[in-house]
């Protein structure tokens, strides 16, 4: 099982910029939750695996569930890093999806444990995990908006994909993860690379019409 030291996966929010205590205590969360589950994790699981004292957490949290949408925002971040890595707007938007998508999924592979706890946990939050949610959707359809309109290399005629359309293909994609997660098949995501790229290629071109 890999931890947020151990690789640049999902379990990485201390890739982020952020004091030293509050990057331990996300990699702590990380830590925790990919051992016993976010249900079992307790704070004292947590400043454990942080190596820090329970009065730091809360100088920084006051709930775990606080923690779990810190720790699901600023993984969030670290996938969309990786996807913005690996497209090059210089080239052709549809010739870039699909490396896009295998950057995503792959980033998302690489801890199961911990991605099933970001993808199904936050559901569980109530109304702070929906928000926390919305927030990182908004920013990932911001940046395939932005990515494929703004795509200098594309040809033929130029593409303008809206901000619900970004944001539908963000929902379809999440959940074709969730499905996954839901079927046990989180070992094998790179299998939708290839209908993730064909919504966001059946999406653009809609857009065209």
């Amino acid at each position: 099982m890999s931890t947020a030291t151990e690789n640049p996966g999902v379990a990485s929010p201390s890739a982020e910029p952020a004091h030293e205590h509050y990057s331990r205590l996300l990699e702590g969360m990380a830590r925790a939750v990919a051992a016993k589950g976010y249900a079992d994790t307790t704070i004292a699981d947590i400043v454990r695996e942080a190596a820090v004292s329970r009065r730091t957490f809360y100088e920084h949290f006051t709930t775990k569930a606080e923690c779990l949408v810190s720790l699901y925002e600023a993984a969030s971040k670290l996938a969309l890093r990786a996807v913005a890595e690996a497209f090059d707007p210089a080239q052709p938007w549809h010739a870039q999806v699909e490396r896009a998508m295998t950057a995503y999924l792959d980033y998302l592979a690489q801890d199961p444990v911990l991605l099933r706890t970001l993808f199904v946990e936050i559901l569980g939050l109530g109304m702070p995990g929906l928000a926390a949610r919305r927030r990182v959707n908004a920013e990932i359809a911001s940046f395939i908006q932005a990515a494929i309109n703004g795509s200098t290399g594309a040809q033929g005629p130029a593409v303008h994909l809206t901000s619900e359309m970004a944001m539908t293909v963000v929902g379809g994609i999440n959940e074709l993860v969730l499905q996954a997660i839901e079927q046990d098949r989180v070992g094998n995501l790179h299998q939708l690379v290839s209908p993730a790229t064909r919504l966001v290629r059946a999406v653009a071109a809609e857009s065209l019409r």
